[in-house]
């Protein structure tokens, strides 16, 4: 009995550590653009956005006028931030507290999370939008949870 005690312990402390690093920190992206631009360049409105994956376009649009590195699911996201909601999940709409400082720092508030739907999964996934402001003035998607994040403007 004594031995069936150790092994479940073992078990769990296994369960935990791997839950643990599921959840670990990850390495910091690169910095966002610094908003005082150099010389010669026009200043932004928003951060740029990090560098495209392989073979994709940044400047790639959807028909909607929405970046194509966005997913379709994306849209109905956008769509329920835009009308106030009603969100499905109960995180949807509440505020982002940019912990790790991966986007520029604002006051607590300021950033709100949104829940982009991925099929086939019962849960909220990993993507993300979060905007700033109220309204939102700036829009950014994550599809890492939160490791790193792309800018984007919404047509209006």
């Amino acid at each position: 009995m004594r031995s069936l005690k150790a092994l479940l312990l073992l078990a769990v402390v296994a369960i935990a550590a791997i839950l643990w690093n599921r959840h670990a920190p990850a390495p910091a992206p690169p910095p966002l653009a610094s908003a005082t631009p150099a010389a010669g360049q026009v200043p932004s409105r928003v951060p740029a956005a990090p560098p495209g994956r392989a073979g994709e376009d940044a400047g790639a649009r959807s028909p909607a006028g929405l970046p194509a590195f966005l997913p379709a699911e994306a849209r109905d996201t956008l769509a329920l931030i835009a009308r106030g909601g009603p969100f499905p999940h109960r995180q949807d709409g509440t505020v982002f507290g940019n912990r790790e400082g991966r986007l520029p720092p604002r006051p607590r508030g300021y950033y709100r999370e949104y829940t982009v739907d991925t099929p086939g999964l019962d849960y909220r996934g990993a993507r993300r939008i979060i905007t700033g402001g109220n309204p939102p003035v700036v829009y950014y998607y994550t599809d890492d949870h939160y490791r790193t994040f792309r800018a984007f403007e919404v047509p209006r």
